[in-house]
This record gives structure tokens, sequence and C-alpha cells, in this order.
């Protein structure tokens, strides 16, 4: 099961990190701890957040919703229906269609048709083998759900018509890393620092990487310049003091532990 960040998520849907939050603080979706205590969401927690965002814009109550969503897990297949999907709100309801079938979500009936018009507060995911339109950069979010070498052939044409497109960049290392195309994806974030710059994410997600490669003299490094760029990343903080301590050093794995929790409670997402 492909698995996504709260990064991977904002991209993809558009939504926002504190509604992201929301949305899991409100039940809507339960999404799995990584190694590094980061959240992971799978492909159906996708379709529900997206789905929970259009509902409540289409101000149905909260109470169906966390209960239609619910019962929409259920149903939901772990990758793309070749049937294809879409889910709306009509007269209050959450009605799904899965290729010629209809059934409501909160209770899993199945409906003859739809009522009104499911237009309002609904979306679509559908199979495709079109290329999605917009940029190379914009078809590779898109391509990610369904063909990630099409998305990374997709990134690595954004980059070459936008050499200074750090998020392509990122991206492109990300999907490298996840098909343990290691040397690959290291040598795109090294580039990435050349081409744009000093960048605490660049410096992150090596550290991910090295910790991956067994390198964690390397990780620490790339750990300490994230911070350098950028203080407030608490992930940092948590990964370095997760390394700290395993290489013997408990002073500093216990500061950085402290920093991570007062950061995660200055932002109202405590650890649980």
């Amino acid at each position: 099961m492909n698995a996504y960040g709260v990064r991977d998520v904002e991209k993809l849907l558009g939504l926002t990190r504190a509604t992201i939050r929301a949305f899991v603080a409100a039940g809507f979706v339960s999404p799995q701890r990584g190694a590094r205590n980061q959240l992971r969401f799978s492909f159906r927690d996708l379709i529900v957040l997206r789905t929970a965002q259009a509902l409540v814009e289409a101000k149905v109550p909260q109470r169906r919703i966390t209960r239609s969503v619910k019962e929409l897990r259920r149903h939901l297949p772990e990758s793309m229906p070749l049937s294809g999907l879409s889910i709306g709100a009509v007269a209050n309801r959450v009605v799904v269609r899965e290729g010629g079938a209809r059934w409501q979500a909160d209770s899993g009936q199945y409906l003859l048709a739809f009522e009104g018009d499911p237009s309002a507060g609904s979306m679509s995911v559908v199979e495709s083998k079109a290329v999605p339109q917009g940029d190379a950069y914009t078809q590779g979010l898109a391509l990610e759900l369904r063909d990630r070498n099409a998305a990374i052939e997709a990134y690595e044409r954004a980059i070459r018509e936008d050499p200074a497109r750090l998020e392509a960049r990122i991206d492109l290392g990300r999907l490298l890393h996840e098909a343990r195309r290691h040397a690959d994806a290291e040598r795109v974030y090294r580039e990435a620092l050349v081409a744009c710059g000093d960048d605490a994410v660049v410096h992150f997600n090596l550290g991910v990487l090295h910790e991956d490669m067994g390198r964690k003299a390397d990780a620490v490094r790339d750990y300490e310049l994230a911070l350098a760029a950028d203080s407030q990343l608490a992930d940092a903080h948590y990964n370095l003091a997760l390394l700290c301590d395993e290489l013997g050093r408990p002073k500093l794995a216990i500061r950085h532990m402290a920093r991570y929790r007062q950061l995660l409670a200055g932002s109202g997402d405590a650890p649980r």
C-alpha cells in the first residue's frame, strides 16, 4: 500500500495542514505513524479526506459526515478502482457511485439512482490513461496516485523546463527514495542544493535517505543543516533525538526531543 505524508496530502488534495490535522482529530481518518512518528496516509485516507472536505463545503452535518466516512472506508478499495468512483452530497446524504452501482455511504444501502443534483459537494476518482493537464510538475502530482514511474518522468521534465523548480526536485528525490533508488535520490537532492540554494526540506530528506542507507553520521549532519536552515522543523528535532540516542549522545537526544515536544505543543499538535 502506498503511504503519503502530510506534505503529499497538501499537494495532491489542495488541503491545508490545519485542515488535515482537524480531520484526523475529528476521526474522519486514522493514519498510521511512521518510524519517525510522522503521519502516513493510505490511498483510502486520501479519498476520505477529499470527500470530507467536499461534504463540509456542502454543509452536511458533522455527525453525518463522521458516520458516512467511517462506512465509506470499509467499502473503498486499496487502489484505484477500475470502474471509477464518484462521491457526492445529495439531500444531506453521502452517496457513492462505483461503476453502475450506487450506495448510501452511512448505511451501505444500495440505491437505484441519484436523487437531486450530486454536483454540489462532490468529488470523483476515475481511472484514466489520459495525461493530466497542466505543466509537467502538476502532471507529476496527479500521476503519483496511479503511475509513479510516469510521475518520476514528469518531475524530471519539470526540472529540465525550469531548473529552479525546487518542489519538483524534492518530489523527484522522494519518489526515487521510495523506489529504493538511493544513489539517484541522493544525486537529485545534492543537485537541488546547488541549483536552488540551501533548503531545510532538502537537508531533512537527505537525512532520512542516509538513515535508510545506514549512514547515520551523515544523517546527523543533514538534520543539523536542516535545523540551521529552519530551527522550527519539528521532525528534524525528532529524528535527531532518536539518532543521538542510538549514537550514545543522551544529552543531545533529550534536548532535541524536548524541543520537538515544545514545537508540537505550540502548534496544537502534541504527540499522541
